[in-house]
């Protein structure tokens, strides 16, 4: 402010905020004072004579923002926790409370007659009105109040209505515990708080924007706010964690007790129908169907996931039905649903609450605390309420009772100068039994006594009286007995509301720990990545560059890692064009935490140094920061580098510059001698003299360990991913056996692009000394075969290892020592004789031990007839695994024997089946499936 701009009583608008700040002039009294008998005082002359110059007093603003502010905080935006309720919503309440008659309102007349509690517009009211009757707790809702679930929203207030329920009167309201303020205009009363028994905040969850904060309390399921009110109660520990009323399932590791900093993840429930199909049936909070369709096709558009289409099919519950297409695995795309759509979302909770006139930030362990304490301390103004009603209508019965009784009624006959002489002598009268009363007689009680109607003398009940006293007596026993216990008094009524309330409240959110998913595991391969290596670019849009090479495919999210010729490399985001530096030596994804991937590298340090070696991983870099591999002198570079994602070691022959007295010039180096150190490690020494060429002689073998792999049904293919059935770790020489369906078996390696046409049977890590049997049809002999045998290595793409005959086909198959066949078959037998002759069938098993009935041979060999009688059927029966740690179960005493010889003996070759129970089919006949 220049002087020229100072008020000319000498303060500055420094001065004033100061002065406004301190309490000393408010800017109302101010303004008031600049006026005084119609002349401008000097003191904000040219605040009024500069006309919009006045809004540059900062003194001002400050009061008016604070006014604002506070506004804003303490009567809008957050909720009190005595109640737990914002002011628009205590309104509301109040309001249905007056109406309140057992029938339903319309919701534009409870509006209506809101407004002259609420200075604000009718919109607000309806849609805090229809938020707390979505919300199935306080309000019974008729018509369309509009769906959380597809975002519909509700239809007018005049077609729709609404009463309070019946736990809302029961909980919410109680005149004579309320306090009570005048309403914004003065005309009407309405109340400070509501007196809420129950932890009302934090089981319907509230969120609001005021000036400079904001709240976030999540909501918490029904029964478990009661619970853990009575663990409160009873001195024990309870923990706290959201329930939603659209379900899914949350992730409460960070939850941090619902306090500022701490966040959630929602996850939406997702569920595999089939290979081709997924569902989305409950979604995360404050989401709906259209916010998660919408995320879906944005998602699809950026290249991030892969799907056919995507259809709402949702009602009152959510279903949003996704189908995929042939070669999407619907494993892969839950994740990538998780990782980039609204699926997953973060919900940071900020437990802010006004207490003590003034906003504060509580954990919800806190504030279930307060509400509990204040629960019980209405319960306590309740009874005492109580106990002073009974204690009166005692007190009035007991005086009733004497002045019937006494007759001091009579007194009313005699003459008097008054009516309040006559008053003044019936009170003397009946102060002669003031010891029998516990309470003063009053003038009141006098004139409640002798305006009784004559009748009421005449038809006074003395055993009436004294049972309405009885009855006063033991109400007051009770209340003071409740008074005395009040925190058990307490308990059974949070008791008493979950039982009367608790079943329409389940939990619906599921909690669950969700694993970080990475997004760059799970996008799909929407790019290519080019580099040119002689000048320097990589990116995804050098296509059309002719001296630019595809590298792989990559995802438009990916990280890229580049490595120069003069030992710098950096790690980038992928681009359409990149600029790195000339002469790349090798360009890729870079795979955040990977160890896999080992880099073998000869460097020469500085122009004239010596050559290192060295091998190491870039399992973590800073982005766009420069690094070297090298130690850092001018003219240093690589004289070989290979990437190796599986972390090969070669070898390679190296090829020094003739010098004199040098005799070896050729040597070989393998790699594989050499340990894996960290990225910035200097190396060994290869060799002090110079180095004219380095060729690869062998190429190596994985020096990690054994590396975990799975097989994704879905698509037919392994990944690193968890995605799909774990086949066991697998190192260099490590095979995978496939069987199909049909017959035949392929042995391949551990290569991730392998891809398995037809029905697999089963696959798994391939093991030569494994005895496998099976059980096939030959379609030539029409019989059935089995056969023991280990599959080979094989480098056919399929070798079929039954019989090649039409009609053949596999029936089963096991690797379980022990296993017995139930051979199923039909005899047929003829009784009578001509046309009366009858043909019926009789069914019989046979059991063959697999290991003795057939000796093991080679997986060409035929094997052996089962029988030679027709077959209908043939199972398996394999031994029961138990754990080793399981114990031996107990011998029981055998029965002696009844009946011996008789038809119903069991013969003693009958195999004896798990828990005496042979499996059987639908028919009853004896199989294993």
């Amino acid at each position: 402010m220049s002087e020229d701009d100072e008020i000319k009583s000498g303060e500055t608008d420094d001065e004033l905020d100061k002065r406004a700040g301190e309490g000393e002039e408010s800017v109302e009294d101010a303004a008031r004072d600049a006026v005084v008998d119609g002349e401008v005082s000097g003191k904000f002359t040219k605040v009024i004579q500069e006309g919009e110059n006045k809004y540059k007093i900062a003194g001002m603003y400050k009061n008016w923002f604070l006014d604002y502010a506070s506004y804003v905080i303490l009567d809008r935006a957050v909720p009190h926790i005595m109640d737990g309720l914002k002011p628009v919503q205590r309104r509301i309440l109040h309001t249905m409370k007056l109406l309140y008659d057992g029938n339903y309102n319309k919701v534009a007349n409870i509006v209506g007659q809101t407004m002259q509690f609420h200075p604000h517009g009718d919109a607000s009211i309806k849609d805090a009105l229809v938020q707390m009757g979505q919300r199935d707790l306080l309000i019974d809702c008729q018509g369309n109040w509009g769906n959380t679930v597809t975002g519909d929203e509700a239809a007018a207030g005049r077609y729709i209505e609404a009463r309070l329920s019946n736990f809302a009167n029961e909980v919410v309201f109680n005149p004579k515990t309320t306090e009570w303020m005048k309403s914004y205009d003065g005309r009407n009363r309405e109340p400070v708080t509501l007196p809420v028994k129950f932890p009302l905040l934090l089981q319907q969850g509230t969120d609001g924007i005021a000036v400079g904060l904001n709240c976030k309390v999540l909501p918490h399921n029904f029964n478990e706010l009661i619970d853990a009110s009575v663990a409160y109660l009873q001195g024990q520990h309870f923990q706290l964690y959201p329930d939603f009323p659209s379900g899914g399932m949350v992730d409460v590791g960070r939850y941090n007790d619902g306090k500022r900093g701490g966040v959630v993840k929602v996850r939406a429930k997702i569920a595999r129908v089939d290979k081709k199909t997924i569902e989305i049936t409950e979604i995360p909070y404050g989401k709906n169907s259209g916010d998660i369709i919408k995320s879906i096709k944005a998602a699809f558009d950026k290249g991030k996931i892969k799907i056919k289409k995507v259809d709402d099919e949702s009602s009152k519950e959510a279903k949003i039905v996704i189908t995929l297409h042939n070669d999407v695995s619907p494993d892969k795309t839950i994740d990538a649903l998780y990782a980039f759509t609204d699926c997953e979302v973060s919900i940071s909770p900020n437990t802010c609450v006004i207490k003590d006139d003034k906003p504060q930030f509580l954990t919800v362990t806190e504030v279930l605390k307060f509400n509990t304490d204040h629960t019980q301390e209405l319960l306590k103004q309740e009874l005492e309420i109580k106990l002073k009603e009974l204690q009166d209508t005692w007190h009035y019965l007991s005086l009733e009772k004497i002045f019937f009784e006494e007759k001091k009624y009579k007194l009313l006959e005699k003459d008097a100068k008054n009516w309040e002489t006559q008053l003044s002598d019936i009170h003397k009268a009946m102060l002669a039994y003031q010891n029998q009363l516990q309470q003063p007689i009053t003038t009141d009680d006098i004139q409640k006594l002798v305006e009784k109607p004559v009748r009421k003398i005449s038809k006074f009940d003395v055993k009436e009286c004294n049972a309405k006293i009885a009855k006063a007596e033991g109400d007051m026993r009770g209340v003071r007995k409740h008074l005395n216990s009040l925190t058990q008094f307490t308990i059974d009524y949070y008791q008493a509301l979950k039982k009367k309330y608790g079943e329409e409240f389940p939990r619906r959110t599921e909690i669950a720990n969700f694993e970080t998913i990475q997004a760059t595991k799970v996008a799909v391969s929407n790019a290519k990545l080019y580099a040119n290596f002689a000048e320097g670019f990589v990116g995804m849009e050098l296509k059309k560059d002719e001296n630019a090479q595809f590298i792989c495919d990559c995802s438009d999210i990916d990280d890229i890692i580049v490595f120069l010729r003069n030992g710098k490399y950096i790690v980038t985001k992928i681009s359409d064009k990149t600029f790195v530096g000339k002469d790349i030596i090798h360009a890729g994804v870079f795979v955040k935490n990977d160890v896999r991937t080992i880099y073998n590298v000869i460097y020469r340090d500085g122009k004239n140094g010596s050559c290192f070696v060295k091998r190491f991983s870039v399992p973590a870099v800073t982005r766009d920061k420069e690094y070297d591999v090298t130690q850092g002198k001018a003219d240093s570079t690589i004289l070989w580098f290979s990437a190796n994602p599986n972390g090969e070691a070669e070898t390679v022959k190296v090829i020094l510059h003739p010098r004199p007295k040098l005799k070896k010039l050729v040597f070989d180096y393998d790699f594989a001698q050499l340990a894996v150190k960290g990225r910035g490690s200097r190396g060994n020494i290869l060799s002090r003299n110079p180095v004219h060429k380095i060729q690869l002689k062998a190429a190596g073998v994985s020096t990690l360990g054994d590396k975990p792999l799975w097989f994704d049904k879905d698509i037919n293919r392994l990944n690193e991913d968890s995605h799909g059935l774990y086949l066991g770790k697998f190192h260099e020489g490590n095979m995978i056996l496939a069987i199909y369906k049909d017959g035949t078996y392929c042995t391949t390696n551990f290569d991730l692009t392998n891809h398995y046409q037809g029905e697999i049977l089963r696959i798994e890590k391939l093991n030569p000394e494994k005895v496998f049997a099976a059980v096939y049809y030959d379609g030539e002999t029409k019989k059935f075969y089995i056969k023991r045998f280990c599959f080979e290595v094989n480098n056919n793409p399929t070798n079929i290892f039954i019989s090649e005959a039409e009609g053949s086909y596999l029936e089963r198959l096991t690797d379980k020592p022990g296993t017995k066949a139930i051979i199923q078959f039909l005899i047929k037998e003829k009784s009578g004789r001509g046309k009366n002759a009858a043909v019926t069938t009789k069914e019989e098993n046979e059991i063959v031990d697999i290991d003795q009935f057939v000796e093991k041979k080679s997986w060409k060999a035929k094997g052996r007839k089962l029988t030679g009688v027709e077959v209908e059927k043939v199972g398996l029966i394999e031994p029961v695994e138990l754990d080793e740690d399981m114990p031996e179960p107990e011998k029981k005493a055998e029965a002696p024997e009844e009946n011996p010889g008789t038809p119903e003996d069991i013969p003693d070759d009958t195999p004896e089946q798990p828990n005496n129970e042979q499996p059987s089919d639908d028919d009853g006949n004896p199989t294993l499936f």
